[in-house]
């Protein structure tokens, strides 16, 4: 890979550019708090060739979202929870919304 693709994939929402140490930084987090959610399967980050865990930016916003709710009260398993069916309505509504475009769209195969 070139230092070109590595600067290319870093606009990639799902490359995991973050390490554990540097995501927990930019969430004001502990590391301890980014394997909680792991155990809870809200995120499962990527390992480096050394093993060390990566994030990418989407896991990041899961992450904080989760601490949103965490810092409010509600318990962490409660909170993974919450935020990954927040996150399947969401991703439900746009493929709906899509679906409604394709469908109003006078070439539909064009739409693709």
């Amino acid at each position: 890979m070139t230092a070109d693709d590595t600067f290319g994939r870093l606009d990639d929402d799902g490359y995991p550019a973050y390490t554990m140490g540097r995501a927990a930084e930019m969430l004001g987090t502990t590391q301890g708090f980014l394997r909680a959610i792991g155990e809870a399967r809200l995120i499962t980050p990527l390992r480096s060739a050394g093993g060390h865990r990566r994030y990418s930016r989407y896991q990041l916003r899961l992450a904080a979202r989760a601490r949103e709710l965490v810092d409010q009260g509600t318990p962490i398993e409660a909170a993974c929870r919450i935020v990954a069916l927040e996150d399947q309505l969401e991703e439900a509504q746009r493929i709906n919304a899509e679906h409604r475009r394709a469908a109003q769209s006078p070439n539909p195969a064009a739409v693709a």
